[in-house]
């Protein structure tokens, strides 16, 4: 299998409040609404980050992003405030753990230097 993109799906129970944290996440407004009920953020390296409204799932989906500078994203996100529920510093990446407002779980990690 020759996979060309990838596009991760988080289920949420309230799309309105989902978006508000979402686009506090990412910084900006999705990129594409192609129904009421989903909301889209493209990704620089071109997958897409999918939104929707999925009562019975929503809470279930994890979502693990990498960036370049955690220190950075993090004071960032403290200033809209989304505080993590966790940090770690292992041997290959520094992570940061979030829950949205349904309970999913949102990851940041930087790859330590030198491992990526």
């Amino acid at each position: 299998m020759t996979i060309t993109n990838a596009l991760a799906g988080i289920a949420v129970e309230d799309i309105g409040e989902a978006i508000d944290f979402y686009e506090r996440l990412f910084g900006r407004m999705p990129d594409a609404r192609p129904i009421n009920d989903v909301a889209e953020w493209k990704t620089p390296g071109g997958g897409w980050i999918q939104v929707f409204t999925d009562a019975d799932r929503a809470g279930a989906s994890a979502l693990t992003l990498v960036v370049d500078d955690i220190a950075e994203e993090l004071g960032r996100l403290s200033l809209h405030g989304i505080v993590p529920v966790a940090k770690a510093i292992g041997d290959f990446f520094k992570t940061a753990k979030f829950r949205d407002p349904d309970g999913n779980q949102i990851v940041l990690s930087q790859p330590q230097h030198g491992t990526y």
